[in-house]
């Protein structure tokens, strides 16, 4: 009896020993990426699009949003994880939402960027908005963008280096403009993990190469 009791025992531990490394990568998948993009959306552009039109939580025509955040995004040095696999929720609290609303004014984009990128950073709900905040408040805003009250023309490269005279430990390599039909649509910061600036070759090359874009005032 001792020997077939021996053997089920050993079988048991052998089959513990093999499935307790696949656990502990599972828990830790949504933490395998090597820098945050912040990801900065100029509202008045997308406010002005088909997409935004039907938006009430950004586009009303009380809002004044200038800058507003995307999304914090996981990022490799290639390419990106999206849709990583969570526990629950997957659904972000209202109450939760609602409190970031200064900086991300949109339920469906917040419930958006946790489930494509949020997901992926192998931080809780709670701790993946915190992050998102004091990424953004990291970066200072230029006067171009901060006090847009009327129209400006300017190129990709100007924008660029307004930005980074406001925040002189940015480097351009670390900094994308991205524009859309000649338009400003977004500013992309490269970060650390801990949130520091960073060069990031890949997200640089994106940037928008028009001579001459438009930035739309705040209304």
């Amino acid at each position: 009896m001792l020997q077939p009791l021996r053997a089920t025992l050993l079988l048991l531990l052998s089959a513990v020993a093999w499935f307790a490394p696949l656990q502990a990568h599972a828990q830790t998948k949504g933490r395998d990426f090597d820098f945050y993009v912040l990801s900065l959306s100029w509202s008045p552009t997308f406010c002005a699009s088909k997409a935004g039109a039907g938006n009430r939580d950004q586009c009303a025509t009380s809002r004044r949003h200038g800058l507003i955040v995307h999304g914090l995004w996981p990022q490799h040095e290639r390419g990106y994880p999206a849709f990583c696999r969570t526990g629950p929720p997957q659904r972000v609290p209202p109450g939760l939402a609602r409190s970031y609303f200064d900086i991300m004014p949109s339920i469906g984009l917040i419930g958006h960027q946790w489930r494509k990128h949020g997901s992926c950073s192998g931080l809780s709900q709670q701790e993946y908005f915190s992050t998102t905040r004091a990424a953004f408040q990291r970066l200072r805003i230029p006067f171009v963008l901060k006090g847009a009250a009327q129209e400006t023309r300017l190129s990709p490269v100007e924008l660029e280096r307004q930005i980074i005279r406001a925040n002189p430990s940015l480097e351009p390599q670390a900094i994308a403009v991205i524009c859309e039909a000649g338009k400003l649509d977004e500013v992309r910061i490269c970060l650390t993990k801990d949130l520091r600036f960073r060069t990031c070759p890949e997200v640089d090359r994106s940037g928008c190469r028009q001579a001459l874009i438009t930035v739309p005032p705040v209304y």
